[in-house]
Protein backbone atom coordinates (compact mmCIF):
# COMPACT_ATOMS: atom_id res chain seq x y z
CA UNK A 1 0.00 0.00 0.00
CA UNK A 2 1.67 3.61 -1.28
CA UNK A 3 1.54 6.84 1.18
CA UNK A 4 -1.29 8.09 -1.08
CA UNK A 5 -3.62 4.64 -0.68
CA UNK A 6 -2.93 5.03 3.24
CA UNK A 7 -3.28 8.91 3.23
CA UNK A 8 -6.75 8.55 1.35
CA UNK A 9 -7.91 5.18 3.59
CA UNK A 10 -7.30 8.00 6.61
CA UNK A 11 -9.14 10.42 5.25
CA UNK A 12 -11.85 8.60 3.75
CA UNK A 13 -15.72 9.23 5.55
CA UNK A 14 -17.62 6.71 7.21
CA UNK A 15 -19.83 4.58 4.67
CA UNK A 16 -18.16 6.20 1.75
CA UNK A 17 -17.96 4.06 -1.29
CA UNK A 18 -14.32 3.39 -1.82
CA UNK A 19 -14.53 3.31 -5.79
CA UNK A 20 -14.70 6.76 -7.39
CA UNK A 21 -17.77 7.36 -8.86
CA UNK A 22 -16.43 10.91 -10.43
CA UNK A 23 -13.65 11.69 -12.57
CA UNK A 24 -12.54 14.53 -10.27
CA UNK A 25 -8.63 14.21 -8.79
CA UNK A 26 -8.09 13.15 -5.36
CA UNK A 27 -6.25 16.65 -4.84
CA UNK A 28 -8.93 18.91 -5.92
CA UNK A 29 -11.58 17.16 -3.66
CA UNK A 30 -9.07 17.66 -0.74
CA UNK A 31 -8.51 20.99 -1.81
CA UNK A 32 -12.26 21.68 -1.67
CA UNK A 33 -12.73 20.24 1.54
CA UNK A 34 -9.59 22.00 3.06
CA UNK A 35 -10.27 25.40 1.84
CA UNK A 36 -13.75 24.82 3.27
CA UNK A 37 -12.93 23.53 6.34
CA UNK A 38 -9.74 26.34 7.18
CA UNK A 39 -12.10 29.29 5.32
CA UNK A 40 -15.44 28.53 7.34
CA UNK A 41 -13.04 28.93 10.50
CA UNK A 42 -11.25 31.97 9.30
CA UNK A 43 -15.19 33.12 8.08
CA UNK A 44 -16.20 32.44 11.48
CA UNK A 45 -13.15 34.62 13.06
CA UNK A 46 -13.58 37.42 10.70
CA UNK A 47 -17.12 37.71 10.98
CA UNK A 48 -17.05 38.00 15.07
CA UNK A 49 -13.89 40.77 14.66
CA UNK A 50 -16.25 41.77 11.65
CA UNK A 51 -19.28 42.59 14.38
CA UNK A 52 -17.16 44.27 17.14
CA UNK A 53 -18.06 47.49 14.32
CA UNK A 54 -20.98 47.52 16.21
CA UNK A 55 -19.58 49.59 19.11
CA UNK A 56 -18.98 52.00 16.23
CA UNK A 57 -22.42 52.07 15.20
CA UNK A 58 -21.96 50.44 11.99
CA UNK A 59 -25.18 48.13 12.52
CA UNK A 60 -24.47 47.01 8.53
CA UNK A 61 -20.85 45.67 9.95
CA UNK A 62 -22.78 43.68 12.47
CA UNK A 63 -25.26 42.21 10.07
CA UNK A 64 -21.96 41.26 7.94
CA UNK A 65 -20.25 39.89 10.57
CA UNK A 66 -23.36 37.45 11.53
CA UNK A 67 -23.91 36.61 7.44
CA UNK A 68 -20.14 36.00 7.77
CA UNK A 69 -20.12 33.49 11.20
CA UNK A 70 -23.88 31.93 9.62
CA UNK A 71 -21.80 31.28 6.51
CA UNK A 72 -18.67 30.08 7.72
CA UNK A 73 -20.57 27.62 10.16
CA UNK A 74 -22.55 26.31 7.17
CA UNK A 75 -19.54 25.52 4.97
CA UNK A 76 -18.12 23.86 7.89
CA UNK A 77 -21.09 21.47 8.66
CA UNK A 78 -20.92 20.81 5.23
CA UNK A 79 -16.80 20.06 4.62
CA UNK A 80 -15.84 18.38 8.11
CA UNK A 81 -19.36 17.09 10.34
CA UNK A 82 -16.51 16.16 12.49
CA UNK A 83 -16.27 19.33 13.75
CA UNK A 84 -19.79 19.89 14.65
CA UNK A 85 -19.84 16.20 16.19
CA UNK A 86 -22.48 17.34 18.97
CA UNK A 87 -25.20 18.73 16.55
CA UNK A 88 -27.40 16.13 15.61
CA UNK A 89 -28.57 16.98 12.49
CA UNK A 90 -25.09 18.03 11.02
CA UNK A 91 -24.17 14.51 9.43
CA UNK A 92 -27.45 14.44 7.65
CA UNK A 93 -26.67 17.65 5.80
CA UNK A 94 -23.17 16.88 5.08
CA UNK A 95 -24.59 13.29 3.16
CA UNK A 96 -27.08 15.37 1.71
CA UNK A 97 -24.49 17.80 0.13
CA UNK A 98 -22.61 15.09 -0.67
CA UNK A 99 -25.12 13.21 -2.90
CA UNK A 100 -25.99 16.25 -4.48
CA UNK A 101 -23.75 17.22 -8.14
CA UNK A 102 -20.66 19.66 -7.38
CA UNK A 103 -22.40 22.62 -9.34
CA UNK A 104 -25.17 22.52 -6.77
CA UNK A 105 -22.81 23.00 -3.76
CA UNK A 106 -20.40 25.72 -5.91
CA UNK A 107 -23.46 28.18 -6.30
CA UNK A 108 -24.53 27.91 -2.85
CA UNK A 109 -20.98 28.83 -1.76
CA UNK A 110 -20.85 31.39 -4.20
CA UNK A 111 -23.91 32.61 -3.20
CA UNK A 112 -23.71 33.01 0.36
CA UNK A 113 -20.39 34.78 -0.01
CA UNK A 114 -21.63 37.74 -1.44
CA UNK A 115 -24.21 39.40 1.18
CA UNK A 116 -21.56 40.19 3.64
CA UNK A 117 -18.89 41.42 1.08
CA UNK A 118 -21.74 43.97 -0.04
CA UNK A 119 -22.41 44.73 3.38
CA UNK A 120 -19.44 45.90 4.61
CA UNK A 121 -16.47 46.44 2.32
CA UNK A 122 -13.50 45.69 4.69
CA UNK A 123 -10.70 43.88 4.99
CA UNK A 124 -12.30 41.17 7.23
CA UNK A 125 -15.26 40.33 5.15
CA UNK A 126 -13.41 40.16 1.94
CA UNK A 127 -11.38 37.72 3.18
CA UNK A 128 -13.06 35.47 5.13
CA UNK A 129 -16.18 35.43 2.24
CA UNK A 130 -13.37 35.02 -0.32
CA UNK A 131 -12.24 31.76 1.03
CA UNK A 132 -15.78 31.11 1.26
CA UNK A 133 -16.26 32.13 -2.38
CA UNK A 134 -13.03 30.64 -3.10
CA UNK A 135 -14.43 27.19 -2.21
CA UNK A 136 -17.38 27.55 -4.27
CA UNK A 137 -15.04 28.13 -7.08
CA UNK A 138 -13.13 25.37 -6.39
CA UNK A 139 -16.28 23.05 -6.56
CA UNK A 140 -17.13 25.01 -9.61
CA UNK A 141 -14.32 23.74 -11.43
CA UNK A 142 -14.77 19.84 -10.40
CA UNK A 143 -18.12 19.77 -11.27
CA UNK A 144 -16.55 20.90 -14.81
CA UNK A 145 -15.38 17.11 -14.75
CA UNK A 146 -11.64 15.92 -15.92
CA UNK A 147 -9.78 17.38 -19.20
CA UNK A 148 -9.59 14.57 -21.85
CA UNK A 149 -6.39 13.39 -22.40
CA UNK A 150 -3.82 14.66 -25.18
CA UNK A 151 -4.71 11.73 -27.60
CA UNK A 152 -8.53 12.14 -27.20
CA UNK A 153 -7.87 16.03 -28.16
CA UNK A 154 -5.89 15.65 -30.90
CA UNK A 155 -8.77 12.72 -32.70
CA UNK A 156 -10.96 15.80 -32.13
CA UNK A 157 -9.32 17.96 -33.56
CA UNK A 158 -8.78 15.53 -36.86
CA UNK A 159 -11.89 14.94 -37.60
CA UNK A 160 -13.52 18.35 -37.85
CA UNK A 161 -17.26 17.68 -38.48
CA UNK A 162 -17.12 21.57 -40.94
CA UNK A 163 -18.36 21.76 -44.05
CA UNK A 164 -15.36 22.51 -46.32
CA UNK A 165 -15.94 23.88 -50.08
CA UNK A 166 -13.65 22.78 -52.80
CA UNK A 167 -14.87 25.39 -54.89
CA UNK A 168 -11.67 28.39 -54.69
CA UNK A 169 -14.60 30.72 -55.40
CA UNK A 170 -16.93 30.07 -52.46
CA UNK A 171 -17.37 32.97 -50.16
CA UNK A 172 -20.08 33.80 -47.49
CA UNK A 173 -21.92 36.29 -49.42
CA UNK A 174 -23.23 34.92 -52.94
CA UNK A 175 -22.66 37.45 -55.37
CA UNK A 176 -19.60 39.30 -54.15
CA UNK A 177 -17.47 40.98 -56.58
CA UNK A 178 -14.11 42.07 -55.76
CA UNK A 179 -13.46 45.69 -54.70
CA UNK A 180 -11.67 46.29 -58.38
CA UNK A 181 -14.40 45.05 -59.74
CA UNK A 182 -16.92 46.97 -57.80
CA UNK A 183 -18.55 50.20 -58.84
CA UNK A 184 -17.68 53.56 -56.64
CA UNK A 185 -20.74 55.64 -55.34
CA UNK A 186 -21.72 58.08 -56.93
CA UNK A 187 -21.36 61.04 -54.46
CA UNK A 188 -24.42 63.36 -56.30
CA UNK A 189 -27.16 61.51 -54.22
Amino acid sequence: MSFGEKIASIMERPGQDPVAKDDVAWWMKYAGRGLGTVGGLIAILLGAWCSVDILWGDVASLIAGIWQMVAGFLVIMVEAPCCCVFIDFVQNISDLADRRPYWNRAAVYCLIALPAVILSHGIDTIFGSGLIFGTGVIYGLMSLGKKASADEMRMAAATDTRVTSSNMRSTLVENVQPIGVSIPPDSNV
